[in-house]
């Protein structure tokens, strides 16, 4: 008989990572067991695999409809980490339906890093009104509005920061955007330490920009 689960299931800050990209990036099937994440990134892919601990070979696959790009894939089959998962609040089909995630409060920064090197994004540019005006975005996606809206809540909670959405059901896509500001009080509780694990082309990215504003994660 297969063992029901093969992961430990406990709260840390590179677990609370994992499931911030299981819950962008990765998808229940309807079996009751697998797990499977999807991404172009293989260092996602291996972010997540080191943050659960185990060393399940990637397969690969293609676009569908553009066969030049190809996306790396992590499939699991932990049967009691799929029922955790269930009852944090991950499901079958979540992109549109995504609420709330039950994440405890100490690693709640741990989760959200790992949603944003899933599906969020960070920009800079020089703001031609203003002399010297250097801005940049610290941004969440999601499909669904009423996840996006929950991030939005435990973050005004946590630091006082509001953010805006924009999109809409139309667009089938919502953005969470902190402009520079609110980032700088956001970014250094994402990357409180220079060995968190994530994307480090996203921290890199980061970096530079704060870097020409004088400022440090």
């Amino acid at each position: 008989m297969k063992p029901l689960n093969k992961i430990k299931i406990k709260w840390s800050s590179a677990f609370a990572y994992a499931v911030g990209l299981l819950v962008t990036d990765g998808s229940l099937s309807k079996d009751g067991r697998h797990i499977s994440f999807t991404s172009k990134d293989i260092e996602l892919a291996e972010n997540l695999k080191k943050s659960l601990g185990i060393d399940n070979r990637l397969g690969m696959k293609g676009n569908g409809t553009d066969r030049t790009k190809r996306y790396y894939v992590l499939q699991i089959g932990d049967i009691l980490l799929y029922r955790f998962l269930k009852t944090i609040g991950l499901m079958p089909n979540k992109t549109k339906v995504m609420g709330q995630v039950e994440i405890p409060k100490k690693y709640f920064f741990d989760f959200l890093r790992g949603h944003f090197d899933g599906d969020g994004t960070f920009y800079s540019y020089w703001d031609p009104r203003w002399k010297s005006s250097f801005m940049f975005y610290t941004e969440f996606v999601s499909a669904s509005k009423k996840h996006i809206e929950w991030i939005r809540d435990v973050l005004f909670g946590l630091l006082k920061i509001k953010g805006h959405i924009t999109g809409n059901s139309e667009t089938a896509v919502y953005q969470l955007k902190y402009a520079k500001a609110e980032s700088l009080t956001l970014l250094p509780k994402m990357f409180y330490h220079d060995n968190a694990i994530c994307l480090s082309r996203k921290r890199i990215k980061i970096e530079k920009a704060l870097e020409i504003d004088g400022k440090k994660l």
